[in-house]
């Protein structure tokens, strides 16, 4: 059996299971998975930290609206002290433990990372919980109480920021991406 398992090149051991060769392969593969996650996330990071420091600056000293398409669309700075819809304003500090705590997951995910559409959804949301984290910690009333700055406002809608849509928009690519069947190290399941 073992000489059929040889020719064939099914591993006799678990240790086995994947060549030297791969595994050689893999590793470089892995960091380039993890640096295309570093690189989305530092965009996003970015874009909302640079976004909401113009917006303080600029809208919210005489409190003004900016009206972007009609009245569909306009910047319109507030506080935001709670979670998505202004949910739980009492419990800010639960919020930047939650937030902490998906930064620290999503590094831990990192590690088994060969896949780059995961990379992709996973430095989306690692931004946007840096960018509302960041907001928590340094902005008033104080660290870890702060209020965070949200400013996109569609009519009918929620106002929020460039972090909450990236969070958003990497949960959906998760969500997709699990419906496809792939997971985080590059492996498709049927199930």
């Amino acid at each position: 059996m073992a000489e059929a398992e040889r020719i064939i090149g099914t591993p006799e051991t678990p240790d086995e299971a994947a060549a030297p060769e791969e595994n050689e392969e893999q590793t470089p593969r892995g960091r380039r998975r993890v640096a295309v996650l570093v690189v989305v996330a530092v965009l996003a990071y970015a874009l909302d930290l640079v976004s909401k420091l113009i917006v303080v600056a600029e809208l919210e000293p005489g409190n003004r609206s900016v009206e972007l398409i009609g009245e569909w669309l306009r910047l319109d700075v507030i506080r935001n002290p709670g979670a998505a819809f202004g949910f739980g304003e009492a419990f800010t500090i639960i919020f930047t433990v939650i937030a902490a705590a998906v930064i620290v997951v999503i590094f831990r995910l990192a590690r088994k990372l060969y896949s780059a559409p995961w990379a992709v959804a996973l430095g989306l949301l690692l931004g946007g919980a840096l960018g509302n984290l960041t907001d928590r910690v340094f902005r008033s009333p104080g660290v870890f109480e702060g209020a965070v700055v949200d400013f996109i406002a569609p009519k009918h809608f929620a106002v929020f920021n460039l972090a909450d849509s990236a969070i958003v928009c990497g949960g959906i690519l998760i969500v997709l991406l699990s419906f496809k069947g792939l997971d985080p190290d590059g492996t498709v399941h049927k199930d």
